[in-house]
């Protein structure tokens, strides 16, 4: 990972805590769970576009989230750029964000995953395989993370945000290998499949006890 893209998330985490906590009143839970030093992966629940930018003003570390293409346009990508986000295009394998993303775990950094690939009911009901395979390939523990309350509806002043000063709960989870212990290394596409099952079911897990923990 560059100099230049550590301190950018440095910086987007600085401006995130100022925005989210300005915004809306986050509730973290968990956060010492997220490991000091080291490459670590966060896997996020998604719900709602403030998912992103409340992971990054409630993370201990600097994130740096895969961010897909679209949200690159105009001045936004000159800035989403410049926090060390990193540009990825869902339509195929994008090898420069891969390799981006395999950079930022080598040099220890924290990389932002959305699991699902898109908003969703924020379940983890369907996984793609790029989880399973950064932290294959990094070695790099996941560190479940449950965002709830975002898509909250009642009361919003503004469209297409959660209602201003409502409570956004953030819940790390227990750091865990891709792979149970002995495994090996192993990137076949059988080590990938039953890694996405592995990563499912601890993530479904954590944000089942995340809901039942904040009583959403």
């Amino acid at each position: 990972m560059t100099e230049p893209r550590a301190r950018g998330a440095a910086t987007g985490r600085r401006l995130a805590i100022g925005i989210i906590n300005g915004a809306w009143r986050p509730r973290v839970l968990g956060a010492w769970r997220v490991p000091p030093g080291g490459p670590v992966i966060l896997a996020v629940n998604h719900t709602h576009n403030v998912d992103g930018p409340v992971v990054l003003g409630t993370s201990p570390r600097p994130v740096h989230f895969l961010v897909k293409k679209e949200a690159f346009v105009g001045p936004f990508g000159p800035f989403l750029h410049g926090i060390g986000q990193v540009r990825v295009d869902r339509d195929g394998t994008d090898r420069t964000a891969v390799t981006g993303a395999l950079d930022i775990l080598k040099g220890g950094g924290v990389l932002g995953i959305f699991p699902e690939g898109t908003r969703t009911e924020g379940d983890f009901a369907a996984l793609r395989a790029g989880l399973a395979y950064f932290a294959l390939r990094s070695g790099a523990p996941v560190v479940p993370v449950a965002v709830l309350g975002s898509n909250e509806r009642r009361g919003r002043l503004l469209p297409g945000l959660p209602p201003l000063r409502s409570r956004i709960d953030v819940v790390f989870g227990d750091p865990f290998p891709a792979a149970p212990e002995g495994a090996g290394g192993r990137r076949t596409r059988a080590a990938l499949d039953q890694a996405t099952v592995r990563l499912q079911e601890r993530l479904t897990a954590h944000l089942k006890d995340a809901r039942r923990l904040t009583g959403r």
